[in-house]
């Protein structure tokens, strides 16, 4: 079997929040707490090792989810940091299937932590016959 790669990149800019004055970011586009839902292709009906890269800004709370087609991924799915981050996550292959499929950061609304989306990519190898 012979593999080869791919990926959907999602642009976001957008700051999680409980409020729009939460983070000085004038430049990221508030949203509350949950992201926009940014659609990406799959054009296939397998793929195999897909994993997320995302860049985020200032997370400090440990309890914020990644949501692939609605289901949050398992444990904690971003990492805190000051500043810029880069952080990378699993996804289990059944989450994804051919076609269309979404991608949405939802904040944990019980705290008081903000942040920013930068990008996320999906990445995911897919058979070549």
């Amino acid at each position: 079997m012979v593999h080869r790669a791919n990926y959907a990149c999602c642009t976001f800019q957008q700051h999680l929040g409980p409020s729009a004055d939460s983070l000085d970011v004038p430049w990221a586009e508030f949203v509350g707490d949950r992201s926009d839902k940014v659609a990406f292709d799959v054009p296939v009906a397998d793929p195999v090792d897909p994993y997320v890269e995302m860049q985020v800004y200032d997370v400090g709370d440990y309890d914020h989810e990644l949501l692939v087609n609605g289901e949050a991924l398992s444990g904690f799915d971003i990492a805190t940091g000051d500043g810029w981050q880069y952080w990378m996550d699993t996804v289990v292959p059944a989450l994804l299937h051919e076609g269309e499929n979404t991608l949405q950061f939802r904040r944990n609304a019980d705290g008081r932590d903000a942040f920013v989306v930068g990008t996320a990519t999906v990445h995911w190898k897919e058979l070549i016959e």
